[in-house]
């Protein structure tokens, strides 16, 4: 397989990684390009052992699959820019957030596209990604998304109204993770640990707990460590009675609203 990176950002850099690490690709079948960092391509060329695209894009002529990565915005421009250079069978796998598959296909024509949402722990090989495709989009070319997704960790193949909920759950999910690790940081620094300690508590209890919702039911877990007036259920006694369910419900459905508006805003 050939894959065209337009946009090098640091998901680009991210897939890159997993390709590369998981013998998915050999760096000679991967290219990329973007708008006018040169700087930056050229690292990821000494870095990786890529290709940059160069001025006559015949690497987009032979592309498999074109990887949009770059902010909505841009979208439009991007696309126009190598419009004339696809292939009828290249697949075009987005990863930018709101921007439709319908929209896509208005820019390029009638050919397969893919929207995917990974999330920053692609970097270590364990992102959550949700995907969706075209009907265009054969059983074949599927595998093989499926194979250059799960290099940079967990597939789970949605329809493309549910994007905006994985965008919620997945895509922003390590920030409100990192937020509740904050607040529980100066939470046991207000009870007297130095900073240094609760900052080690905090980050060996969530890499503990991530572990072992592996393992189990969430409810279940929860409840074994939950007994009866105990220190545990005083505490979940408080998340209830501040309406915690409520509040990361509103937190999801915010991000996802905001996730439909980005596709809105660019149509």
């Amino acid at each position: 397989m050939n894959i065209v990176c337009v946009g090098a950002g640091s998901m680009a850099e991210s897939m890159i990684h997993g390709w590369i690490n998981k013998r998915i690709l050999s760096p000679r079948n991967i290219s990329v390009m973007n708008k006018s960092d040169v700087e930056r391509l050229e690292f990821l060329r000494d870095e990786y052992g890529i290709n940059i695209v160069q001025k006559e894009k015949t690497e987009l002529e032979n592309a498999d699959f074109i990887l949009l990565a770059m902010k909505p915005k841009d979208v439009r421009a991007a696309l126009g820019g190598i419009q004339e250079h696809l292939s009828p069978g290249t697949v075009i796998l987005s990863v930018v957030a709101g921007v439709s598959i319908q929209t896509i296909q208005k820019l390029v024509g009638d050919l397969p596209v893919a929207r995917a949402m990974p999330n920053t722990s692609a970097k270590i090989g364990k992102s959550a990604t949700g995907v969706a495709w075209s009907k265009q989009v054969t059983l074949d070319q599927q595998y093989e998304l499926r194979d250059l997704l799960s290099s940079i960790g967990s597939v789970t193949v949605v329809q493309e109204s549910q994007l905006d909920a994985v965008t919620a759950v997945a895509g922003s999910g390590p920030a409100f993770v990192y937020y509740f690790a904050e607040a529980m940081t100066e939470a046991g620094v207000n009870s007297g640990l130095s900073v240094e300690d609760a900052t080690k508590l905090v980050r060996h209890t969530i890499a503990g707990a991530a572990d072992m919702l592996q393992q189990a039911d969430f409810k279940e877990l929860r409840k074994k460590v939950t007994s009866p007036n105990g220190t545990t259920a005083a505490g979940i006694a408080s998340l209830e009675k501040n309406d915690f369910k409520r509040i990361i419900g509103e937190c999801i459905e915010q991000a996802s609203s905001r996730s439909q508006a980005l596709g809105r805003e660019f149509e």
